[in-house]
């Protein structure tokens, strides 16, 4: 069976990107769903615009995947490499100014290579997710920046948005654009290009961000109200607050109450679902993805989680770039001593996001076979079906992980409606609890199993030796 944007939307798989949207001249709309995550509605949409949309679907097999895409400016030269796609050049780095990189996520090199390309006059805004405007009740969301904008858009977002508004806004508007996303908004934007010539003409330039899942709305809500601000009160968060002294992976979280100047903290990891591994508030899109660096970008960045770099809370970023001109750039960057960059083999480009390949691949297998022997509809990927891609420790965790993104949402929402946090916290923990107890125990049967069969397998081994001795004796 054919997995078109009809099976995507019912089986709540939309991503939300909006790229069906501007497909569908309209006709297909993006609204916020119950679960914080927006959607298509394809209610009393005409065929051809379901079509329309369906070849620009990131999750449908009616759209080109991330190897038929292929990158917007390649040549023969670039490397390829079968988990990070093509490239030319792959480093970690970062800005050299310290007020900064204090306020980015990361490294900085995000922002400033956007503020480069503005600059040079080779883009004449960007696309991007930025803090909401005051009359939005959404704290953040696409819209375009120019240089000045640019400031404010440093950090991480783990927010749901989409992009059908900005992108309608490029092809109205005769400029050359950079859109900035997540893989499967960026897969969507050059989908869209495709079909699109007058969007294909305007936006010229797409920068990649690392992803291991997206996060809906509810997300940041939960964070805060563990703060003490309830999601009525919210006005402010910042998810990458940089702690000295920690390593750069052992970030704050920050929110600010509607009407107050001050701002509430807590170092990340104190607060129940804000672990990556328990995929809190996971759309069920995240499941059926197979991108983890946006193969289809321009360049792309992201944390290099490395033990050398996450030693310094500075942090820095994984740049993987796949254009010549953005070559250019970083390196008069490093010549006139505005950042620092260094080499990295792509096995630590691999290395730096072990975890999302690990989920994204393997677990992935894994996923599609659980779902095809359920009867459901799949979306072709690049990874096979497979019940044993993983160990059955292994299995048995991931399909916890899934368990637990859909028990966040609807206890999420139950304790909306009660206005008691209690009710999603209470649950989560349970669940969490439930997940270090099958690692616990699968851990302690291969400990068991390794202490009874190994010493075994080492004494046949032996008698074998000794045996082949003495034949040949």
């Amino acid at each position: 069976m054919t997995h078109k944007i009809e099976q995507v939307v019912s089986r709540g798989m939309c991503i939300g990107c909006g790229a069906c949207a501007i497909a569908s001249g309209g006709a297909i709309s993006i609204k916020l769903s119950p679960n914080r995550l927006y959607q298509a509605d394809l209610s009393g949409v005409v065929p051809s615009a379901v079509r329309a949309g369906s070849r620009v679907c990131p999750f449908s097999d009616e759209a080109p995947d991330e190897d038929v895409l292929g990158i917007p400016h390649a040549d023969e030269d670039m490397d390829a490499h079968p988990l990070l796609g093509r490239f030319t050049r792959i480093f970690a780095g970062r800005i050299r100014n310290y007020e900064e990189i204090m306020k980015s996520s990361s490294g900085g090199l995000t922002s400033w290579l956007l503020e480069k390309l503005l600059e040079i006059g080779y883009v004449d805004a960007v696309l991007s997710v930025g803090r909401a405007t005051d009359e939005s009740s959404e704290l953040f969301g696409y819209s375009v920046a120019y240089c000045e904008d640019l400031r404010t858009r440093r950090k991480s977002q783990y927010y749901a948005s989409t992009m059908s508004e900005v992108l309608t806004f490029a092809r109205q508007h005769d400029k050359r654009f950079a859109v900035v996303g997540v893989p499967c908004y960026i897969k969507a934007a050059r989908t869209v290009c495709r079909e699109d010539a007058v969007l294909a003409s305007r936006l010229v330039l797409f920068i990649g961000l690392v992803c291991g899942h997206l996060k809906t709305q509810a997300y940041a809500e939960s964070l805060a109200w563990q703060l003490g601000i309830s999601p009525r009160e919210l006005a402010e968060v910042d998810f990458r607050i940089k702690a000295e002294g920690r390593p750069a992976s052992d970030y704050d979280f920050g929110a600010r109450r509607s009407g107050e100047s001050s701002w509430l903290r807590s170092p990340t990891r104190l607060l129940v679902g804000s672990n990556w591994g328990y995929s809190a508030f996971q759309p069920e899109a995240c499941n059926f993805c197979d991108d983890v660096v946006a193969e289809t970008s321009d360049v792309t960045f992201g944390d290099a989680w490395l033990p050398h770099f996450v030693e310094d809370f500075h942090g820095a970023n994984l740049v993987i770039c796949r254009n010549r001109l953005l070559e250019g750039i970083f390196e008069t960057g490093q010549k006139r001593g505005e950042i620092v960059l260094t080499p990295l083999d792509p096995s630590e480009a691999v290395q730096s996001q072990a975890g999302g390949f690990r989920y994204r691949r393997e677990g992935l297998a894994l996923r599609l076979s659980d779902d095809i022997a359920a009867g459901l509809s799949v979306p072709r990927k690049r990874v096979r079906p497979d019940p044993r891609a993983v160990s059955f420790r292994r299995a048995a965790l991931l399909r916890q992980r899934r368990r637990m993104a859909r028990l966040s949402h609807a206890a999420f929402a139950e304790a909306i409606a009660a206005q008691d946090l209690t009710v999603y916290l209470g649950a989560m923990k349970k669940e969490i609890a439930r997940y270090k107890r099958l690692d616990l125990y699968f851990a302690r049967r291969t400990l068991v199993y390794v202490k009874r069969f190994l010493p075994r397998a080492r004494a046949e081994k032996t008698r074998d030796r000794e045996g082949r001795h003495h034949t040949r004796s």
